[in-house]
């Protein structure tokens, strides 16, 4: 088994990482840098989706685990206090892991004969970085809305805990192969109007983005931030590609999700009472 170990530079996180590299040496495991079959990540969901973009090349071959060292980690079944455990599981492992869909991002230059493509493990939005946003929105090449406002973000599933959430999108599940597009700061008024809800897309759908009357646009894919000058369209779908984890221990997803955003239930007697 080759391992791959990725880390932030948090006291906590390098102590961490230190250490798990010594279990893993002792014993015998293969630490590289290139082509590994299991990359572990210690840190935050930042650093997961840091190593996430480093392999990518490589989602056929290789699991991603997540140590977590931080205060939020919906992509980490670890914590420092179990290492010792994970490395037993390493050590038994029978090849189980969970996947996730990713989103497919492809930017078209107005010059057709030239485009790019991305991998996001959590979402891509879109933002004019002066001014209002005009954008049309097109769902499966149907023309569904023009757009103005600060900006749009397409999520996946498992990014929808994210960004997407904090821009007033809804939390799905992620065994659902679905986008999510949500709008920032629509304007709506008797002159624009748009659908102002999060809207749910279909696997077998895409979307389009076509940007209105702007030279530049600036474009993240997760953490990574473009600017881009020329777009023609955007176009975003469920990839062909997915992120598999590792599978020895497995928080429940609303869990997880109890844990960051609810936290510990705490029940009143005297209120439940009355």
């Amino acid at each position: 088994m080759r391992i791959a170990l990725v880390h932030n530079y948090t006291n906590g996180s390098l102590k961490v990482s230190d250490k798990l590299k010594a279990l893993l040496l002792n014993e015998q495991f293969t630490m590289v840098s290139t082509d590994p079959n299991i990359v572990i990540s210690v840190g935050g969901d930042g650093t997961l989706l840091s190593a996430f973009h480093r392999y990518a090349h490589l989602l056929d071959q290789v699991r991603f685990i997540g140590v977590h060292t931080g205060h939020l980690g919906f992509y980490t079944d670890w914590r420092e206090y179990n290492i010792d455990e994970l490395v037993s599981s390493l050590k038994n492992d029978t090849g189980e892991f969970i996947q996730y869909p990713l989103l497919d991002v492809e930017l078209v230059y107005t010059d057709t004969k030239k485009s790019k493509h991305f991998l996001a493990l959590n979402e891509s939005t879109i933002k004019q970085p002066n001014g209002t946003l005009v954008c049309d929105v097109f769902i499966k090449e149907e023309h569904f809305e023009r757009f103005r406002g600060d900006g749009l973000c397409v999520s996946t599933p498992t990014g929808s805990t994210g960004y997407n959430k904090s821009v007033g999108g809804a939390v799905l599940h992620p065994r659902l192969e679905a986008l999510q597009l949500t709008e920032m700061a629509s304007l709506n008024n008797r002159i624009f109007r748009t659908l102002s809800s999060p809207m749910i897309i279909a696997p077998d759908e895409w979307i389009r983005l076509k940007p209105v009357g702007v030279d530049k646009i600036s474009l993240t894919i997760d953490q990574l931030v473009s600017e881009e000058n020329d777009i023609d369209h955007i176009r975003m779908k469920i990839a062909d590609e997915r992120i598999r984890f590792a599978r020895y221990q497995h928080t429940h997803f609303w869990n997880r999700v109890e844990d960051a955003f609810i936290g510990a239930k705490q029940y009143d007697a005297d209120s439940m009472d009355s």
